[in-house]
């Protein structure tokens, strides 16, 4: 029996959600990239204005007391603030502005790669164009009808705001001694052995020995050594931890 066979769990193929943004590098490269709608991005720029808001109402506070040396100073802050708060997190904080960051988002370019100078400048500069008449309503309207929810910043300046995906996490195996398989394992039968140790703690442990005896067949190992052996060849597999 093929060690592929046991320990896999069905796998559906489904294309690609409608939300996806499918770009292709110059290596020949798909990547897809998720990017983020209306209310995630609405609620990043809530935390940053209030961020920004808490900031200049301190600013203002101490510089007040310098009289109006202290108010024209407050004004020169406010103006950097306003323009270039976003443009200086997006540049140097890897396209996150702390609101972004706490929700997980990111600003790119189309491509994908990193948001640059030019970019940024220009997608935050054009916010007061996506303000009109009122309350963000031309950005919020090209939010909704645009497939990747850009604003008229992010389609005049090729950006987008995706979501930022996290590495995935090592799997966890049981704990067991390294060891090399008897013989040369196949890319399915390596993810045969993986996939039984990444589910041991989830099985029953009549379920395990059942599984194990299976999988221990070709390799030739005594069905009351099974468990423990191949989850040393699975440890084998992953490498060092």
């Amino acid at each position: 029996m093929s060690l592929s066979s046991v320990a896999q769990p069905a796998r559906v193929h489904c294309p690609p959600l409608d939300t996806r943004y499918q770009v292709e590098t110059p290596e020949g490269i798909d990547l897809l990239l998720r990017p983020a709608g209306l209310v995630p991005r609405a609620l990043a720029f809530a935390i940053d204005l209030a961020i920004r808001g808490l900031a200049l109402l301190l600013l203002f506070v101490v510089l007040g007391l310098l009289g109006q040396f202290g108010m024209g100073l407050a004004s020169i802050l406010l103006f950097l603030l306003t323009w270039w708060y976003m443009v200086l997190f997006e540049v140097f904080n890897q396209g996150r502005s702390p609101g972004k960051q706490l929700l997980g988002l990111r600003v790119v370019h189309d491509d994908g790669t990193p948001v640059g100078w030019a970019a940024s400048l220009t997608r935050n500069l054009l916010r007061f164009v996506d303000i009109l008449p009122f309350a963000y309503t031309l950005g919020i309207l090209s939010c909704l009808n645009h497939p990747a929810f850009k604003r008229l910043g992010d389609i005049a300046a090729g950006t987008l705001v995706v979501y930022r995906d996290t590495l995935p996490a090592r799997p966890n195996l049981p704990q067991a001694e390294a060891l090399r398989a008897p013989f040369a394992l196949s890319l399915s039968e390596q993810r045969a052995l993986l996939g039984f140790a990444e589910r041991a703690e989830q099985l029953s442990s009549a379920r395990r020995a059942e599984l194990a005896a299976i999988l221990a067949e070709p390799l030739q190992v005594p069905a009351e050594q099974a468990e423990q052996r191949l989850h040393g060849i699975a440890r084998g597999l992953l490498g060092p931890t």
